[in-house]
C-alpha cells in the first residue's frame, strides 16, 4: 500500500492595499516628484526651455526690439522683463503635456497602477517637479535681468510676491497642460497644445509691448487676457513701468487680484479634471 504525500499549499502573499494616510501620500508624491527630478537629470536637455531659452529671450528682445519700443516713463528693460518672465514660465509648460503623454503610451503609467501608491500623486509629482524647473526658469529670467540692466523698484518682499505671482499661475497652467497630456493621442499631438494655445495666449497681451497701439478688438483680448494681468502684476510689484495701468478695464486696474483670481480659478477647474481624466485613463 502506497502512502500519498501532499505538499501543503503555499500560503499567497496578502494583497497590498494602496495607501490612505496623508503621510503615505505625501511619501508616493514625494517619491513621483523625485522620479521626474531623476529623470530630467539623466536627460539635461529637457531643460532647454527654462535654461537657454530665458537667456536667448531676453537678449533678443532687449537688444534687438528694446530700441524700437517705447516705454512711457521707463525703460524697455525694466518693462519687458516681467514679459519674459511669464512667457517663459507659460510656454515651458507645454513640457508637462509632452512628458506626460510619454509615460502614458510608454506604459510606465500602468507599472505604477500595480504599485500600491496613491493614484493621484502620479499627478501631483509631475506637477511639483514642473514647478521645481519653474523656479530655476525664473532665477535665470532675473540673475539675466540684471545682467541687462533690468532694475525693480520695490522691498525684497514685493520683489519675491512678483515672482511668487508669476510662478502660481504657471502651476495653475501646469494642470491645463496635465489635461492635454492625458487627453492626447500621442505625444506630438500634445506638443501642438503649445503652438496652438500657448503661445498666442503669451504673445496677445502687454507681455512685450504695450497694448494701447493694437487694434481695438484685439485690445480688448489682450487687456482681458490673464498673461496681461499677471505680467501687469508683477510690474506693479517690482515698481517697473506699467502704460497698462491707465488701461480703463478691471484686470490692469487691479492686475494682482486679478493674477490671483485667475490662477486659483484655472487651478480649481483643471486639477479635478485631471483627476478625472486620469481615472479614466488607467481603469480597465
Amino acid at each position: 500500500m502506497t502512502t500519498a504525500t501532499t505538499t501543503p499549499p503555499i500560503d499567497a502573499a496578502p494583497a497590498r492595499e494602496p495607501s490612505t494616510g496623508i503621510t503615505r501620500r505625501i511619501h508616493d508624491v514625494w517619491a513621483m516628484t523625485r522620479r521626474n527630478l531623476v529623470h530630467i537629470s539623466r536627460e539635461p536637455t529637457q531643460l532647454s526651455d527654462v535654461t537657454i531659452q530665458p537667456v536667448l529671450f531676453t537678449a533678443l528682445f532687449v537688444y534687438i526690439f528694446g530700441g524700437g519700443i517705447p516705454i512711457p516713463h521707463g525703460t524697455y528693460k525694466d518693462f519687458v522683463l516681467a514679459g519674459l518672465l511669464s512667457l517663459n514660465l507659460v510656454t515651458s509648460t507645454m513640457g508637462t503635456a509632452v512628458g506626460l503623454s510619454t509615460d502614458l503610451h510608454e506604459g510606465i503609467i500602468d507599472r505604477f497602477r500595480s504599485l500600491p501608491m496613491w493614484r493621484a500623486s502620479v499627478l501631483v509629482g509631475r506637477s511639483l517637479a514642473d514647478l521645481t524647473t519653474s523656479l530655476l526658469c525664473a532665477l535665470i529670467v532675473g540673475v539675466t535681468g540684471l545682467a541687462v540692466g533690468w532694475r525693480p523698484d520695490a522691498s525684497l518682499e514685493s520683489i519675491v510676491g512678483g515672482f511668487a505671482l508669476v510662478l502660481f499661475f504657471a502651476y495653475s497652467l501646469t494642470w491645463i497642460a496635465i489635461c492635454v497630456g492625458l487627453n492626447s493621442k500621442s505625444p506630438e499631438s500634445a506638443a501642438s497644445f503649445g503652438f496652438i494655445v500657448l503661445f498666442p495666449l503669451a504673445f496677445v497681451s502687454n507681455a512685450m509691448i504695450p497694448t494701447e497701439h493694437m487694434p481695438g478688438w484685439l485690445r480688448v483680448v489682450a487687456d482681458w487676457n490673464p498673461v496681461s494681468a499677471v505680467t501687469a502684476g508683477a510690474r506693479h510689484l517690482w515698481g517697473n513701468p506699467d502704460p497698462s495701468m491707465t488701461i480703463n478695464a478691471w484686470p490692469m486696474q487691479h492686475p494682482v487680484l486679478a493674477s490671483v483670481a485667475w490662477s486659483a480659478f484655472i487651478l480649481a477647474v483643471a486639477a479635478p479634471f485631471a483627476a478625472w481624466l486620469f481615472r479614466q485613463r488607467t481603469t480597465e
